[in-house]
């Protein structure tokens, strides 16, 4: 086999197992399944991923020849680009990730990294002040118990700024409104208003312990979360629909 032909293998090898690790990060640890499809991550990260690892082969390919002077400083430069390419779609995906998934009133609501309100994540407690890298946690926001601050965030979020679920000085733990999530829950039989029968069938056979749900809000398609018999236990969040 030529010498290119190996270079262009090992390239190829190479890369793909980067995009694996990529992979696994991505769709295993920030956005776990199904929240890859309530924000439609997927299509845009494997396309970058595949143009990434065929790119940088093929162009090994293209300028490989044994006893070329500048063959190390073009693989270097090859190889940089590829994986400044990689870095910034791995950044981008991170800035996107689902940051906190929050009970709001009566459902519950995807808060991605991006949608954080910079002003009241420098006010929250310790515990909800930065978010996570080990995938999207689940909390609370309960509104201002001022009445003047209660207004300011209205009129906020109805010129276009930060809602509830987007101010982390806001959050409290579930536990602390176990109650009123009971109070929320709706009965799993109607699911089968909005879903397929037996797909709702499907999904509470893997969950038989789920005795209520309650929607979620996502940026591109809404899904449930199945809830628990224990108070505020949030078992998964799964892919049907909440309302037509």
């Amino acid at each position: 086999m030529p010498a290119r032909f190996k270079a262009f293998l090992l390239h190829l090898l190479c890369s793909l197992a980067i995009a694996l690790g990529a992979l696994g990060l991505v769709f295993g640890v920030w956005y776990p399944a199904p929240l890859h499809l309530a924000l439609a991550v997927t299509n845009i990260f494997v396309l970058l991923l595949v143009v990434d690892v065929t790119l940088g082969p093929l162009l090994t390919l293209l300028v490989y020849r044994p006893g070329k002077k500048s063959l190390k400083f073009d693989l270097a430069v090859i190889v940089l680009l590829q994986l400044a390419a990689l870095g910034y779609g791995l950044w981008t995906v991170a800035q996107g990730r689902p940051a906190w998934l929050v009970f709001n009133v009566d459902r519950f609501d995807v808060v991605q990294v991006i949608d954080i309100d910079a002003d009241s994540q420098a006010r929250a407690a310790p515990a909800y002040r930065q978010p996570g890298w080990l995938g999207p946690q689940w909390v609370a926001a309960l509104p201002p118990v001022d009445r003047a601050e209660r207004n300011r965030l209205v009129f906020e979020s109805a010129m276009g700024g930060s809602d509830l679920p987007q101010r982390p000085d806001l959050y409290v733990p579930l536990e602390q409104v176990s109650d009123e999530l009971a109070r929320q829950v709706s009965a799993l039989d109607s699911l089968r208003r909005f879903n397929d029968a037996e797909r709702v069938d499907a999904v509470l056979g893997a969950w038989p312990q789920a005795r209520g749900w309650l929607p979620l809000m996502a940026r591109a398609q809404p899904m449930v979360v199945l809830m628990g018999p224990e108070p505020a236990q949030v078992l998964a969040v799964v892919a049907l629909k909440p309302w037509e």
